[in-house]
């Protein structure tokens, strides 16, 4: 009798333990898909979608050059305004927060379908200066076509402790499921109650264009020039970049040579107040072109050229570290005629 009443607790134990692990995995798969689809709905995610798709897209072999970076990368050149004069066919194939162990697989998935002339590599220092960063690196795989590539970047960048992390849907995507919330919790305060919570200053609109390029007249808010500028404080003494990053750099540079293609590294210009903030950028400047002599490459960088020429003014920013239309239209002018007089593949007797 003892031993059925053990045998029936036990089943009955079993029994619970069972109905738990299901009820939980379902429960977890249910906060998987929700923290997904809120990353489904990011419009920036949208952006690089559309940025990819529309490169896929493009016939092999049709590419004279590409575009390649962080966000400074895809709101400063627009292919349209370098194709409409060099006669050339371009495409801005930047990523939010784009690192450059990033960079490097963005350039081998090129490489599988298209052989461009030039390379145009952003180069800022806050993407420089980081070992690893999971959410850019994911910003890459949702638009990536190939999951070979997604594998083997995993595999040869991601540190052991990211691997787990990025195989957990929530902590995958929980910036995206925080900001999504934050968003939907507002509206339905706004809706029940008529109150409407602090909306973010705007004054313009964004939308993605064509080639990559993200379309954007909205100038500078007010609280950027001073009180939320993300510039206050940094001292370029202080700065040094990672290891890692420059060993990508590296690895692009011996892509590029590989492949025949010229590598021209750019920074793309922050604002002119957030330049005022920043302590000895020239110690910033200095190190990022000796990267550039490092690997050989060309190197132009717009905030030293702004601050000797005055090529831009506040207007002509979105924020405080990315230019709107109208500047992305100056800078852009500019740079044409930087390639056509600093490289092989531009220069005045090659311009298709």
């Amino acid at each position: 009798m003892n031993r059925e009443r053990s045998f029936i607790s036990n089943f009955k134990l079993l029994a619970e333990v069972i109905i738990f692990i299901i009820a939980f995995l379902f429960a977890y798969k249910c906060i998987e898909n929700k923290y997904a689809e809120a990353a489904s709905k990011n419009v920036v995610n949208a952006y690089t979608k559309s940025r990819y798709d529309g490169f896929y897209e493009q016939p092999e072999n049709s590419i004279d050059m590409v575009f390649i970076g962080s966000s400074h990368s895809y709101c400063t050149f627009d292919p349209e305004n370098f194709d409409s004069v060099l006669g050339t066919n371009s495409w801005q194939l930047g990523t939010p927060l784009q690192h450059y162990d990033t960079s490097y697989f963005v350039l081998k998935e090129v490489l599988k379908t298209q052989k461009p002339k030039v390379v145009v590599l952003e180069l800022y220092w806050d993407m420089l200066d980081d070992k690893f960063e999971m959410k850019q690196a994911n910003s890459f795989f949702e638009v990536l076509n190939d999951d070979n590539v997604k594998k083997e970047y995993i595999k040869e960048v991601f540190p052991i402790n990211e691997k787990v992390k990025y195989s957990i849907l929530p902590i995958r995507y929980q910036q995206d499921y925080f900001a999504y919330e934050a968003d939907e919790i507002g509206k339905n305060i706004e809706s029940r109650y008529g109150v409407s919570k602090p909306k973010a200053e705007t004054n313009g609109t964004e939308y993605y264009l064509a080639k990559g390029y993200t379309y954007c007249d909205t100038v500078i808010p007010d609280s950027e020039l001073d009180e939320t500028n993300q510039f206050k404080g940094f001292d370029g003494s202080d700065w040094e970049p990672d290891d890692t990053q420059l060993k990508y750099i590296n690895k692009i540079a011996e892509l590029c040579k590989e492949n025949d293609i010229e590598l021209v590294l750019v920074t793309a210009p922050i604002a002119n107040v957030s330049m005022d903030y920043i302590t000895d950028y020239n110690s910033v400047h200095d190190k990022m072109a000796e990267i550039a002599e490092n690997i050989d490459a060309k190197y132009i960088d717009f905030n030293i050229i702004n601050s000797e020429e005055g090529l831009l003014k506040l207007e002509n920013f979105r924020d405080d570290a990315h230019l709107n239309d109208s500047g992305v239209k100056i800078v852009d002018k500019y740079f044409v005629d930087w390639l056509v007089n600093n490289t092989e593949a531009f220069g005045k007797n090659n311009v298709m």
